[in-house]
């Protein structure tokens, strides 16, 4: 089996529709993949409908968290998406997310660079807008070489010229809410130093000890000494270890199915979790 449990769409920040998703993991020869995306589930049921047989769909989030002035993200799998406690955090999460992009606009005006929010949320689209679109824009306009290059303290890196806060939740509170709505929690790419700041391990032990499940490790942000190192920790703290492409379409050069997760570790996320269930593909439309 060939496993991706971490991807996006343009219910968030990737490029895909949840049907080109679909229909891409399973032309990549994918068994199962995650749609991930972030601190939103409207893509789930478009990705369900156009879920191709042969696919299995988990649906999940991506949740902004952030821990001693440390940002993380939270990956969920298999909550119940209607759980109120968790919704009503999600919803303060995509809620700020305007203001935070709008703000970060205005700081690139002001460091001379001719971006508008009009062209940011015509990158949107009518996904949850984040960086990786104030990114899009500033390729566009020749800013950067390409969306990782935005990712700097010169520009949008966390405690970057033009970085701005925005609401994010404490992690043993996602982990508590997540686990009450029935979910499985995996810390992602923990150690992808590329990004800025990382949280620390002894904060992962922490985390481990109020319930987190596992860690993302195989991931294209983690070199193959990092790899090691976290698939030791997630052995030392009893944690499981799973890998994924974050596929985010054409925004990123990953490809589905570039790292995978384990069947077994798979099998035991299922079984830690009692708020949904894995969709089987039963053949969805194969058109555009």
């Amino acid at each position: 089996m060939r496993i991706d449990l971490h991807t996006h769409s343009t219910a968030s920040d990737g490029t895909d529709t949840p049907a080109e998703l679909v229909r891409n993991a399973a032309a990549a020869g994918l068994d199962v993949v995650a749609l991930t995306d972030h601190d939103t589930t409207r893509g789930y049921a478009e990705a369900i409908a156009a879920l191709p047989e042969g696919l299995t769909l988990v649906t999940g989030a991506e949740l902004s968290c952030r821990i001693d002035g440390v940002g993380l993200h939270m990956l969920a799998y298999l909550f119940d998406p209607e759980e109120p406690e968790l919704a009503a955090e999600r919803e303060l999460v995509r809620d700020d997310r305007v203001p935070r992009a709008r703000a970060m606009v205005g700081k690139l005006q002001e460091l001379g660079v001719p971006v508008t929010w009009e062209q940011v949320a015509r990158i949107a689209g009518d996904g949850s807008v984040g960086r990786p679109h104030v990114a899009e824009a500033l390729v566009a306009l020749g800013v950067v070489p390409d969306v990782s290059g935005a990712f700097t303290p010169e520009w949008l890196a966390d405690g970057g010229r033009a970085y701005v806060d925005k609401h994010e939740l404490d992690p043993f509170d996602a982990i508590r809410l997540v686990k009450a709505a029935g979910g499985v929690t995996v810390f992602a790419h923990p150690l992808a130093v590329k990004r800025g700041e990382v949280v620390p391990e002894s904060s992962i032990a922490r985390l481990a000890e109020a319930g987190l499940d596992g860690i993302e490790v195989d991931h294209m942000d983690h070199d193959e000494p990092t790899r090691a190192r976290l698939r030791g920790l997630a052995k030392e703290l009893g944690l499981l270890a799973t890998g994924s492409s974050d596929y985010h379409g054409s925004r990123k050069t990953c490809r589905l199915g570039d790292f995978t997760t384990d069947p077994e570790i798979y099998g035991e996320i299922i079984r830690r979790a009692t708020g949904a269930f894995p969709v089987p593909g039963t053949g969805g439309p194969t058109g555009p």
